[in-house]
């Protein structure tokens, strides 16, 4: 239980890292300094910026239930 626990916040962790470089830049931070800025100025679909987002909150609701059930696990195991 412990392992499939462990196995799924590896993944989400991943995920996560995943969809939030994806994320378009507002500007004037880390996504300028490595080229984001430049791609700022396409546009870009506003639906898959929406579905980006909700995947993201999705996505992070997963990673931090499976961090909460996964340090329950780890307190009472006997």
């Amino acid at each position: 239980m412990v392992l499939g626990f462990s196995i799924a916040l590896i993944i989400f962790s991943l995920l996560m890292i995943l969809l939030v470089l994806l994320h378009k830049g507002k500007g004037g931070g880390l996504s300028d300094m490595f080229g984001g800025g430049a791609m700022s100025t396409g546009g870009g679909s506003a639906v898959a910026e929406r579905n980006l987002d909700r995947i993201t909150v999705i996505i992070g609701i997963a990673w931090f239930a499976s961090v909460v059930v996964l340090s329950l696990l780890l307190k009472y195991q006997s």
